[in-house]
């Protein structure tokens, strides 16, 4: 998978966590799937269409989301809830506009869009049917575990 595709939903996903949650995150080594069921607790789902056409996901543990929105929002968050949702969402939605630019400088026309969460270990995530063309990254961070997983079709 070419890296100038996939790197924008890394750099989006630190870049965000750091300047909302003051949370840093280190890479674990990457790995294509086997399966399209969540790897987090909670997952932000995207779409990619355009001269490219795909889906990503960002998951988090439930330790890690509720971290990161305690952090952002200044109080202790103990359950993952409406508020937990819509911050997923958010974020999702950032990354989502930070991978259009950094498309866009490539000469990429593309539409990334938030489209919906996604909760549980055993949520199914869009994916193409083929689930070993999905790219996992997983990220320790400060607060938990973080998984952006990416797939072109």
């Amino acid at each position: 998978m070419d890296a100038t595709l996939v790197n924008p939903f890394i750099e989006g996903t630190l870049h965000i966590l750091d300047t909302t949650a003051f949370v840093k995150a280190k890479p674990e080594p990457p790995f294509f799937k086997k399966d399209r069921n969540a790897q987090g607790d909670i997952s932000g789902c995207i779409d990619i269409t355009g001269d490219l056409s795909g889906t990503a996901a960002i998951s988090f543990s439930e330790k890690s989301i509720l971290g990161i929105v305690s952090a952002m929002f200044g109080e202790e968050m103990t359950e993952i809830n409406d508020e937990i949702n819509d911050a997923v969402g958010e974020i999702s939605n950032m990354v989502a506009g930070h991978v259009t630019t950094k498309l866009a400088e490539t000469g990429k026309k593309v539409s990334v869009k938030f489209k919906e969460i996604k909760v549980g270990r055993d949520a199914v995530i869009g994916h193409a049917d083929d689930a070993r063309h999905v790219l996992s990254i997983p990220f320790r961070t400060t607060k938990g575990k973080v998984v952006i997983e990416v797939c072109y079709t």
